[in-house]
């Protein structure tokens, strides 16, 4: 599958994608609607035209019937005779009346058939038959017993219909019979002339479906005899109904049907006509609106292509600016254009670039900054005296204001080692800067004389001038070891407590005191503390409180049980395994937790 790479390939698909499925949709929709309306308005005009040609055939019955009704009518008329002459003679003269037969059974036979069932004829009843033989025959009429179809009249050499109406007297016996032909062509004369009869397949048929006559020019006997299903419907129809119309299968009908059953004879009137004819304006739309579809596709590809160029370009352009700001060039600002979204991408764009540019060099500065800071803690592992002293610092961000020191100045005294641990409130750039003060405050005061709580309360008081408008102060346990006499001394600022695990009693000792946190107050004095029993079995640790304060997703504290439970298993191990060991727990407790502070901590105790 070829995927559009460009924004303009994806444009021109997500727009006439969906606007060519708009289009088609609504021509489906519409023509399925036209055709429906059309082959309604068809059916509708199709009922009309036959039910007008049926009229005219049903009228020229009727006038007809009419005479014959009034030749029932005067069946027991005085003179009746004379009467029936006289309309004999008036339905000769109809156009369409071919001949007129009045036949008469004979009275004798009629006469001996009333005698077998039982009738006495007086010399009265028998001279007023006489005189009916001589013209005024008395009969009881019936309605029109037959209606012939279309055959050839020798006598008038054309092809006629016979409406027979059989004579009865009063005990329902024939004795006579009229028979009225008329002209079959002068009947369907103003269908056969007809537009629809003449442009259509059209047919005229009985109740059975036999072709009385038709347009088309093969011979047939039957409607439907061609098992076409149209017309097969259509004869079903005709045997259920009084008029109907019926459409082909397919979305396309091939042929249409409609029929109307006369009233004054047994024949109907069918109609078929093909589908294509009455949906050739639809076809010729349908043409059209394709045509009018391209055309307005081509227009909206143009129009994209018109409109979206611009853009494209612009933002072109703004694809080979990144591409040089990846390769370190920030020295070039695009120009706005238009005052559009596009415009306001390139205003952003430039000033996201003097912000990348500004934030690449801050991050330079913070990197420096950061080798600055690791430089001035203790790179490695320190093993002197008897001592193995190992300490880690992580940090939260670039930089951060925890302390860590080893130091070993010729003024704390022979073979003398200072271990220090700080923790700057806050961590980032502003907490580095206090820490690197307060670290370079002591250890110049470490270089003059005095003891530890004296060397404290000056860093202090200098330290003071520096946050008293901030508020920041660090917290901070000095500890000096004397390996030579198995003792050190310490100084507690506001820090946690050192712990002292002792592997002979498998017990602890926090090493803590008074003092508060340095930067507080510069009137504040420190008190140092000595630990006159220190043997190869202790293990001193000393931390930050981003230890134990460290946390997991669930919002649960590391604590400071855990290191304890650390020291007690690793105990044997060197100063940096313990280390490693607490850090490593420390990554595995906070799993995909943020670390939020920064760690340090110090192991101290005897080589082994």
């Amino acid at each position: 599958m070829i995927r559009p790479k460009s924004l303009q390939q994806r444009l021109l698909i997500f727009m006439i994608f969906p606007v060519a499925l708009l289009l088609i949709g609504m021509g489906i929709v519409g023509y399925v609607y036209a055709k429906n309306r059309m082959l309604d308005q068809w059916e509708e005009a199709a009922i009309l035209k036959l039910q007008r040609a049926a009229h005219q055939v049903d009228m020229r019955l009727s006038r007809t019937k009419e005479w014959i009704k009034v030749f029932h009518k005067t069946g027991q008329a005085k003179n009746s005779g004379l009467i029936h002459e006289w309309i004999v003679e008036q339905l000769k003269k109809l156009e369409d009346v071919a001949h007129v037969n009045l036949t008469w059974e004979h009275l004798e036979k009629h006469n001996m058939m009333h005698i077998k069932a039982g009738h006495k004829m007086d010399q009265s009843s028998h001279q007023k038959t006489m005189a009916d033989e001589k013209g005024m025959i008395r009969f009881h009429g019936s309605m029109i017993s037959e209606i012939t179809p279309p055959h050839y009249d020798a006598l008038v050499q054309n092809e006629t219909i016979s409406l027979v109406s059989n004579l009865q007297d009063e005990d329902g016996v024939t004795i006579g019979r009229l028979e009225v032909s008329l002209y079959f062509k002068y009947l369907i004369k103003n269908i056969v002339e007809s537009g629809w009869w003449q442009s259509h397949k059209a047919f005229l048929v009985d109740n059975t479906g036999k072709i009385l006559v038709s347009t088309i020019s093969e011979e047939r006997l039957k409607l439907a005899d061609n098992n076409n299903p149209l017309e097969q419907r259509t004869l079903y129809g005709i045997m259920a109904m009084s008029y109907g119309t019926f459409i082909g299968t397919g979305t396309f009908p091939s042929e249409v049907s409609g029929f109307y059953k006369l009233q004054q004879a047994p024949w109907n009137l069918v109609m078929i006509a093909p589908g294509k004819s009455i949906l050739t304006s639809l076809f010729q739309f349908r043409m059209y609106y394709f045509v009018v579809g391209l055309v307005f596709i081509l227009l909206i590809l143009l129009l994209i292509r018109f409109v979206t160029g611009r853009t494209v370009n612009s933002i072109k352009e703004i694809s080979d600016a990144a591409d040089r700001i990846a390769k370190g060039e920030f020295n070039q600002t695009l120009l706005v254009k238009t005052e559009d979204e596009v415009g306001e991408l390139t205003r952003s764009f430039n000033s996201m670039m003097q912000q990348l540019d500004e934030r690449i060099r801050l991050k330079e500065a913070m990197d420096l900054a950061m080798e600055v800071q690791q430089n001035l803690f203790p790179q490695q592992s320190l093993q002197v005296l008897e001592l193995d002293i190992s300490g880690k610092s992580i940090y939260c961000d670039a930089t951060g204001g925890d302390y860590i020191d080893f130091i070993q100045f010729s003024e704390l005294g022979q073979g003398k080692i200072g271990i220090v641990v700080g923790d700057v409130v806050g961590h980032g750039i502003a907490a580095a800067l206090l820490m690197t003060t307060a670290r370079a405050l002591l250890r110049c005061r470490l270089t003059q004389p005095g003891s530890l709580s004296q060397m404290m309360n000056d860093v202090n008081r200098l330290l003071c001038f520096d946050t008293s408008e901030s508020g920041s102060f660090v917290t901070m346990f000095f500890v000096l070891f004397d390996p030579s006499n198995k003792c050190f001394q310490w100084v507690r600022a506001g820090h946690d407590p050192a712990i002292l695990y002792d592997t002979s009693k498998d017990s602890f000792e926090d090493l803590d005191g008074k003092g508060t946190a340095l930067g507080v107050d510069e009137k504040l004095y420190f008190q140092e503390y000595t630990y006159e029993e220190w043997n190869e079995d202790q293990i001193i640790l000393i931390g930050t409180d981003g230890i134990w304060e460290t946390s997991n997703l669930a919002g649960e504290m590391f604590g400071k049980k855990r290191v304890k439970e650390i020291l007690q298993n690793h105990s044997e191990s060197s100063a940096q395994e313990i280390i490693d060991a607490i850090t490593d727990e420390l990554a595995t407790f906070r799993q995909e937790a943020s670390q939020d502070d920064d760690i340090t901590l110090a192991v101290i105790k005897f080589l082994r």
